[in-house]
């Protein structure tokens, strides 16, 4: 295993040389690679918290991702699915601003817009329960992914609650997402070729 370099010596960006941030590119390389098994540990924070659910909240995010999966839903899609409430632990009050969030870099604009609005989409099967507008997504009518959205609420999340659905192992999407995260379609850091700086 090869050894890297020790550590940048400077105190404030502004000391910074081009052997320092050598240093530090060396380092975001290897750590890059790792995080779809960062975000695939941190949804396993989901297991056990039912918030009242009839299943905890990683089931509904296995099952939501596995009735993609079954559906014929291509692999983004299905990660998409399987993340889409991975903001539930750090984003109460906008959960799905967290999961577009790690999604971005990742993600076709289409599929984006789904993660990112699919709260208010999901919204139409509840919030009037809770003295809410159901109809809120209707602000978004007209979009040219108004309807994709909410396919994907109707389909896969709001039905993604059955504790006797035969829901498929985390373990089963792994390969998926270190696939989809393997490398990113948008980053300040890409080069117009499509390479990462420090690479």
């Amino acid at each position: 295993m090869t050894e890297l370099p020790q550590r940048a010596r400077f105190r404030a960006m502004t000391e910074g040389t081009a052997e320092d941030w050598a240093i530090i590119a060396a380092h975001a390389a290897p750590y890059s690679r790792g995080l779809a098994a960062r975000v695939v540990d941190h949804l396993r924070l989901l297991d056990g918290d039912f918030g009242g659910f009839p299943v905890d909240r990683l089931t509904h995010s296995l099952q939501t991702a596995t009735r993609a999966h079954r559906a014929g839903e291509s692999e983004p899609y299905v990660v998409m699915a399987l993340l889409h409430d991975i903001g539930d632990t750090l984003g109460s009050y906008n959960h799905p601003d967290i999961a577009a969030a790690i999604l971005k870099p990742f993600l076709a604009d289409d599929l984006l817009w789904i993660v990112a609005n699919h709260g208010i989409f999901q919204g139409y099967y509840f919030f009037h329960h809770l003295g809410l507008d159901r109809d809120m997504r209707e602000q978004f009518r007209g979009h040219p992914q108004f309807e994709a959205c909410a396919a994907f609420c109707e389909k896969y999340d709001q039905a993604a609650f059955d504790p006797d659905y035969e829901t498929m192992p985390l373990e089963a999407f792994v390969p998926m997402v270190e696939r989809v995260f393997e490398r990113p379609l948008r980053s300040l850091y890409l080069r117009a070729d499509g390479t990462l700086r420090g690479e």
